[in-house]
């Protein structure tokens, strides 16, 4: 009878604190904030673009651009506001930007209206509590290659523009991401890779190019690759990127880490081991990106566009 009472109250014990453990996850995963969602940045062929704005209980005063993103595919079912409990918890306000859907709109196009949201968010900045010297950007997979092609490729707009968002600068100051795609002209060792230098099987009409045309996707392929645009002037980037996807394989990032040393920039390269295109410890990984934001958006001034 004591051993049987012992067990039982070891048995108790043990529940007690699973139960604790996963209050405190669902906690941490919950933390407080205000949000204001379906804030109108632009247009695209007659569907409205939307932004939201995930307020902390106490906002740092920075802002990260969340890009939503899969496929080249938005929308505001696909943002799960939990993952963003880390970036909330360090003070940050988490600007979750939302784009009309491959094949509706081309991945050119898609890149010019994430692009205008960053101008949106930089002309109302004190209105919507950020500083709009000090912008991060973070996304996976599609919405890390628009990241990245932010980061590369931001920057002020046409001084003669009618639109007033169009002249404000779309650079960012900080990019953390996830398995991003860097160079669509060699897509080795991905399965979506044509093998003749093509664009990536599943995505012809997200790129045009069904039926397709290589001279024309050449040029598209140049324009959209991160890689290519690399340069030492460019904010720091951190890349998470599991060694086991296939489909942007861990190559992509390498390459891309490598070209930013050749010239000087400030490229890490996380390599999660036994990892395919999403993992289970992902929030974890969130939660690094948020320490590693602390770092390069704490000084004012850092990387201004």
């Amino acid at each position: 009878m004591p051993l049987r009472r012992w067990l039982i109250a070891g048995l108790l014990v043990c529940l007690v604190a699973v139960g604790l453990v996963g209050i405190a996850g669902w906690a941490y995963f919950h933390p407080r904030f205000d949000w204001r969602r379906g804030i109108a940045y632009g247009e695209r062929h007659g569907e409205i673009l939307t932004l939201d704005v995930l307020t902390p209980s106490a906002p740092n005063g920075l802002g990260i651009v969340f890009l939503v993103s899969g496929g080249w595919k938005s929308g505001t079912e696909s943002f799960r506001p939990w993952l963003m409990a880390p970036l909330l918890r360090h003070g940050y306000t988490v600007l979750p930007v939302y784009h009309v859907s491959q094949p509706a709109a081309t991945v050119d196009e898609i890149f010019a209206d994430v692009s205008r949201a960053v101008r949106f968010i930089r002309r109302h900045a004190a209105e919507l509590g950020v500083d709009p010297d000090r912008l991060g950007v973070s996304g996976g997979s599609a919405g890390g290659h628009l990241s990245l092609m932010l980061a590369t490729n931001g920057g002020a707009g046409p001084a003669d523009a009618d639109d007033p968002i169009a002249d404000t600068s779309s650079a960012v100051q900080a990019a953390a991401v996830f398995c991003p795609v860097t160079d669509l002209t060699n897509l080795r060792g991905s399965t979506e890779d044509t093998g003749d230098g093509g664009p990536p099987r599943s995505f012809l009409r997200a790129f045009d190019q069904d039926p397709v045309d290589m001279p024309r996707w050449r040029l598209t392929a140049a324009e959209l690759s991160p890689l290519l645009h690399v340069t030492g002037e460019m904010p720091p980037v951190l890349i998470h990127h599991g060694d086991r996807d296939t489909l942007v394989p861990l190559d992509q990032s390498v390459r891309f880490r490598d070209r930013a040393a050749a010239v000087g920039g400030d490229v890490t390269l996380v390599t999660v081991a036994g990892a395919g295109h999403t993992w289970l410890l992902m929030p974890w990984h969130i939660a690094q990106c948020a320490a590693w934001f602390d770092t390069r958006l704490a000084a004012p001034g850092r990387n201004r566009p």
